[in-house]
């Protein structure tokens, strides 16, 4: 029987993200009958390139989806964008993966890694919707399951390096621009609207806004989208700062676990983790970084160690870059195994 093929609207397409899931959707030849970019009408008149094709930017409107006949919508413009316009793509009957964090935390909708949930995108068709979490969870959470399944996680201490990235297409530019003033003597006089702060030869313990209990709402996002993913409530804390690089988000965990853990039987069950890569030989200055991340979609785990004084505690450096396994990468693999799961029945 021939391989079904769908058609597939990529929202925000010609954004950070969206950019990324062109790139994939190429790389791993994902079964596609048609692809319709699209983004709003300030986009109109520009175009992407794809499998070797020009294609152009439709605009998104509330009827797109059932003109077009879209059975995947792979939204990621904003969550504005999502709560006027999923709800479009659903009637239309396709199902909306959604990279925002509109939907996150409803109950009605799956929120997924698929490497550690993929049984939650069965619940999809609830509301028509599976969410793609924070890109600052995706990565630890892959990191997270082998090692509760093995030890049980009883805590978890978090603190990140974000990229700028992370904040968007002008928040690089920032960066940049900054930098150059930098070297022309004039970074004082350097404008920052993307970040409160100059973001170029520092960091800013600060992403999102803060709440009342002293946590970032980007913090915050962590500890609550970790208990939804698991299925189990694991104390967190996070502290999570924006550093002056381009792409690839860091993290410090401080894991705690139930019973006591060997930093050399951890890196074994790690190193068999899907998409899990090991990156761990001190002695040859071997570790994840977010400079060889770029453009992979793996997650990279390295410094991997005991604590000094409890025998149940771990200390591990992790590493991905937050485009693709943050958002882009996750969003096409909960595609990918949604297409499995419907070409199951």
């Amino acid at each position: 029987m021939a391989e079904k093929k769908y058609n597939v609207a990529v929202v925000g397409a010609n954004g950070a993200v969206g950019e990324e899931i062109l790139t994939i959707l190429q790389e791993i030849d994902f079964p596609l009958n048609k692809l319709v970019p699209l983004a709003s009408a300030r986009s109109l008149g520009k175009t992407v390139e794809f499998n070797g094709q020009t294609l152009p930017i439709q605009e998104l409107t509330n009827d797109i989806f059932k003109e077009e006949e879209i059975e995947i919508a792979l939204f990621s413009a904003g969550g504005s964008v999502t709560a006027e316009f999923a709800p479009d793509a659903v009637k239309a009957g396709a199902v909306v993966i959604d990279n925002t964090s509109h939907f996150r935390m409803d109950k009605d909708v799956p929120l997924v890694v698929p490497e550690v949930n993929p049984e939650d995108i069965a619940k999809w068709k609830i509301t028509g919707v599976i969410a793609n979490p924070n890109c600052s969870t995706i990565q630890m959470v892959q990191t997270l399951k082998p090692l509760d399944e093995a030890y049980g996680l009883t805590r978890v201490d978090v603190s990140t390096y974000q990229a700028t990235s992370g904040a968007g297409k002008t928040a690089m530019e920032e960066l940049v621009t900054q930098m150059q003033d930098f070297f022309a003597f004039k970074l004082s006089e350097s404008e920052h609207k993307a970040f409160n702060q100059q973001i170029a030869l520092n960091v800013i313990p600060q992403i999102d806004v803060f709440t009342e209990n002293g946590y970032t709402k980007e913090e915050m996002k962590m500890v609550n989208e970790t208990t939804k993913i698991m299925h189990k409530e694991i104390p967190l804390s996070a502290t999570c700062v924006r550093v002056p690089t381009l792409r690839g988000h860091a993290e410090s965990l401080t894991l705690t676990f139930k019973n006591d853990v060997l930093a050399d039987e951890a890196r074994e069950i790690l190193s068999k983790a899907p998409n899990l890569v090991i990156l761990d030989n001190p002695d040859e200055a071997l570790y994840p970084m977010p400079a060889t991340c770029v453009d992979k979609n793996e997650t990279f785990v390295g410094r991997i160690r005991n604590d000094v004084y409890a025998k149940n505690m771990l200390h591990l450096f992790v590493v991905a870059d937050n485009l693709r396994v943050g958002a882009a990468t996750n969003a096409v693999r909960i595609a990918q195994k949604w297409v499995e799961m419907e070409g199951e029945k």
